[in-house]
């Protein structure tokens, strides 16, 4: 699976995905399943590279202490917006506003979407911002139900 990055705006956010085929219902599910997943745990402020303590403790985790405070300390790190899927052919988009979360954020989709594109259903290339010419954004139903919260 090819990773690109285009123009980057964490607040106004499209991923596209490019698939090898037009993907059937079931694989859309699958796809579905990992955007749902990775927003939700977004929403929850998973993604906050500013507390990641077993990540920085090293391999010997064994009797590791955690630390509350750090935790509670930490700057939130919340994703605020998703988009509905929206396919045409071989691509799929979404959008999104990541609002404060980290970059680590999109690191662990596209590791996920990595293993997916393996299993289940084979993604040829994955876009991270930008727009695609042929395929225009500014009337989006992704977007539009979010246009208010802006």
């Amino acid at each position: 699976m090819k990773v690109q990055f285009r123009e980057f705006d964490p607040f106004d956010l499209w991923i596209w995905l490019k698939f090898s085929s037009a993907p059937s219902n079931g694989e859309k599910q699958y796809v579905e399943e990992v955007f749902d997943s990775w927003f939700f745990l977004g929403k929850l402020g998973a993604f906050n590279a500013e507390n990641l303590q077993v990540q920085d403790e090293g391999l010997d985790i064994s009797y590791m202490d955690y630390d509350g405070n750090m935790a509670d300390q930490s700057m939130m790190a919340l994703m605020h917006n998703m988009g509905e899927m929206e396919y045409q052919g071989y691509w799929a988009r979404c959008w999104f506003d990541l609002g404060t979360s980290d970059a680590i954020g999109l690191d662990i989709l596209i590791n996920a979407l990595q293993q997916l594109s393996k299993e289940f259903v084979t993604v040829e290339e994955l876009i991270i911002g930008g727009e695609n010419a042929d395929w225009p954004v500014e009337n989006s139903r992704s977007k539009e139900s979010f246009a208010g919260d802006n």
